[in-house]
């Protein structure tokens, strides 16, 4: 290959032939040079141990981030901008993150790249997979020209430098290249600039559940990202993510309604809703069986991961429409009711959460303050759940703590009890209290993150599996009307309840496979 300025010619064939058999490490650079897809499998053992899983929507992407590097190498006018939408596991940040920029080094060593996570370590995490691929002995083999600057070499902020042989026996002449620095949204950036700017999952889908990390990421996204270039007209911003809520990065910079902006759009799946998400539309046809990639994301591993994602989480993260439930979230025709508990053999862990109200009825009983409700809910070893109990009035705070003690007497030391604390000094004090008044038993008091249809999710996964059983009793009936209402009802207490219950249920299942695995 010789390089004429921006423009590049290819060698005749024979020629290629000829270096090839003279230095077969040309014949790789060549076809490097080429294809990103390819120089992404070429150097994929030098990133991970792991093998190699290839799939359709690589190379797609791969050939899409080839043309706008192109594009930004001959420093024309930028194409668009680039936004990629597809569910985690799939090699997205492998081939974003970290191999992209090396690829553009061995073809632009004067490129500048900033690039953002929701956190300074998985962003230092990416650079440093980079970095360590640019030491590696097989691309100096390749690329002998490239190096990483020794006294710029930090992960988070190193330069790269290019080796010219200007004649022989003279010491070569070094050129200053491009840089790579590397932060989250709530790192510094002042001062940096970049051809090319990559953000990476800049919101954490722990916190997509709150509106001022959803205000906050957009706003980096709107007043900061775009004083970073180095040339606005030239300049491009990549970003990929798993869609997380209506209003996360993509939703918003869609409502912009900007014309520059492209989407990648590939849910998991087709079933349903997620076929009209795939952008562009005839990438549809690539799909096998419906699904977009079925080595890494079978049928099984989907049905996982929206037990563990819950209906909401599986819509945004694989599905890629993160629509907020509109009613009907539990089929509550999937609840199975039995007339006796099984043996306490069958019993994994039992416990009972509170979701407490402080509001004494009134004494016409027309009140519309909230209840305090406590399930006792059971984890069977078969991999279901009962809800065995089911307490639930409107009771002055004295009432309700008197309650709750007696309750947990009847319950026996074997039910661990947990209490929802409310934000504040005034509900830290409550929960203190209660944990007082509960000493001899295992309580504990839980503060829940994100809005009741988020923490309800999980749980309606399983009901809606049908493997939720409820003890028949004179509560059921109240029990499953709240749940068929759900998120629109007048009441949620006892589906905060039962979601709390089943939540630290849960968890306390993870905990003891854990265990397990490290004893």
């Amino acid at each position: 290959m010789i390089s004429s300025g921006y423009k590049r010619k290819y060698l005749p064939k024979q020629q290629v032939i000829q270096l090839a058999v003279q230095n077969p490490a040309m014949i790789v650079r060549e076809l490097n040079d080429r294809s990103f897809y390819r120089f992404l499998k070429y150097f994929w053992q030098d990133y991970s141990q792991e093998p190699f899983k290839d799939n359709w929507h690589i190379k797609y992407l791969c050939d899409e981030l080839q043309k706008i590097a192109e594009n930004v190498g001959q420093r024309n006018p930028k194409l668009y901008d680039l936004i990629v939408n597809i569910p985690p596991g799939t090699t997205k940040s492998a081939i974003v993150s970290v191999m992209f920029p090396v690829w553009c080094w061995t073809r632009w060593y004067w490129m500048k790249f900033i690039t953002w996570s929701y956190s300074s370590d998985l962003s230092l995490e990416f650079a440093e997979y980079s970095r360590d691929i640019i030491r590696s002995a097989r691309f100096r083999e390749i690329y002998p020209e490239l190096e990483i600057k020794e006294d710029k070499s930090a992960k988070g902020n190193f330069r790269i430098t290019k080796k010219i042989q200007a004649s022989p026996g003279f010491r070569p002449r070094i050129l200053s290249g491009g840089t790579r620095f590397s932060t989250s949204i709530d790192g510094t950036g002042t001062g940096f600039h970049g051809h090319i700017l990559l953000w990476d999952d800049i919101i954490n889908p722990k916190e997509a559940v709150s509106v001022a990390e959803l205000k906050k990421a957009n706003a980096f996204l709107d007043q900061t990202m775009p004083t970073r270039k180095v040339d606005k007209e030239v300049a491009v911003t990549i970003g990929i993510m798993q869609r997380l809520a209506e209003d996360d990065p993509t939703g918003h910079q869609q409502k912009k309604g900007k014309t520059n902006v492209k989407y990648i759009i590939l849910p998991g799946e087709l079933d349903g809703k997620y076929q009209d998400m795939v952008q562009p539309p005839e990438l549809k046809a690539y799909y096998k069986d419906g699904l977009l990639d079925p080595t890494r994301l079978n049928r099984a591993v989907l049905k996982d991961l929206e037990a563990d994602l819950g209906q909401y989480g599986y819509a945004g993260q694989v599905g890629q429409c993160p629509t907020p439930p509109q009613g009907g979230m539990f089929k509550v025709d999937h609840f199975i009711k039995i007339q006796t508990l099984p043996s306490a053999i069958n019993f994994e862990e039992v416990c009972r959460y509170w979701d407490k109200a402080g509001t004494k009825e009134d004494v016409s009983g027309k009140s519309d303050a909230c209840y305090t409700v406590g399930t006792k809910m059971i984890k069977l070893r078969n991999g279901k759940w009962i809800v065995a109990d089911i307490k639930r009035g409107r009771w002055a705070s004295e009432e309700r703590e008197r309650i709750i003690l007696e309750t947990a007497e009847a319950d026996g030391r074997d039910c661990k009890v947990y209490y929802e604390q409310e934000p504040g000094s005034g509900g830290k004090e409550s929960a203190e209290g209660t944990t007082r008044r509960l000493a001899g038993f295992t309580a504990h008091a839980d503060l829940p993150h994100g809005d009741k249809i988020y923490r309800a999710d999980p749980f309606s996964v399983q009901v809606n599996d049908g493997n939720v059983l409820l003890l028949e009793a004179s509560w059921n009936e109240s029990f499953i009307d709240e749940h068929r209402h759900f998120p629109f009802g007048k009441y949620k207490d006892q589906v905060d309840s039962a979601s709390g219950a089943f939540s630290k249920l849960t968890v306390l299942r993870r905990a003891g496979v854990l265990k397990k695995q490290t004893a």
